[in-house]
């Protein structure tokens, strides 16, 4: 069991909010968790999948936005939610004694992270993870929530389900490879935007919570170890060739 710790911390306009710092003893990464449109950090979605996280040494940090905070209904404006957004990547940076940083969220925590990278690349953050990435509104296909990954440096880990209303994998697979290497689509068949999976799939969603973690996980050591090959062999530099026989 990971040890959870209640802090709060300061979002550019005055507003303050609350944030609860999961991290177990063998953490190898943090990841400051953003929820989704209708539901706070504390949904029981929000627990169990810091939980599962936890058990493959992921730190977290949950975070509310001003307006879950203060118990209103309607999301804050996109300029707040993105400063809230970066305040937590600041807050995650204070707690992770020297862990590398990840960021993301659920739903519209995911793509509000996203664009708060595009604005402005987050410190320190080394990819970004969206639990159901939502590209359109249910039964309004279309990719203009899209657009603004064009300028996200980071690399990107989508995790999708292919019963989720908001985001079509047949739209959203193009605009995964639209951004290359930066991309990664991990594909949960039967699942919905709530990761939900039929009885006929023969797995329960405890089941699938587990796989989301061990998927965060197995991608961020890849990333890392990338990202340790480039720093050994810069710019991808191409390996000496043998001089031509004559």
């Amino acid at each position: 069991m990971a040890a959870v710790e209640q802090l709060r911390f300061g979002v550019e306009g005055g507003s303050e909010v609350s944030a609860l710092l999961s991290r177990p003893a063998k953490a190898h990464w943090l990841l400051a968790l953003a929820h989704g449109a209708g539901a706070g950090m504390i949904h029981p979605f929000m627990e169990s999948l810091a939980g599962e996280l936890a058990g493959v040494g992921v730190a977290t940090l949950r975070y509310q936005f001003p307006y879950m905070e203060e118990r209103r209904r309607i999301p804050d404006a996109p300029a707040v939610l993105t400063a809230t957004v970066t305040a937590a990547v600041r807050a995650a940076a204070k707690v992770a004694l020297g862990l590398p940083l990840l960021a993301g969220g659920k739903s519209m925590g995911g793509r509000m992270t996203s664009q708060a990278a595009a604005e402005s690349p987050l410190d320190g953050v080394g990819g970004l993870v969206f639990f159901g990435f939502p590209l359109h509104p249910p039964n309004r296909p279309a990719t203009k929530r899209a657009d603004h990954l064009a300028k996200v440096t980071a690399p990107m880990l989508f995790l999708q389900g292919t019963r989720d209303l908001f985001a079509e994998l047949p739209l959203l697979r193009p605009v995964c490879a639209k951004l290359g290497s930066r991309a990664t689509l991990h594909v949960i068949e039967t699942a919905d935007h709530s990761f939900h999976v039929l009885n006929s799939s023969g797995r329960t969603d405890a089941e699938v919570l587990r796989e989301l973690a061990e998927t965060v996980v197995s991608w961020a050591d890849g990333m890392e170890e990338m990202q340790s090959k480039l720093v050994q062999n810069p710019a991808g530099a191409a390996p000496a060739q043998k001089p031509p026989r004559n």
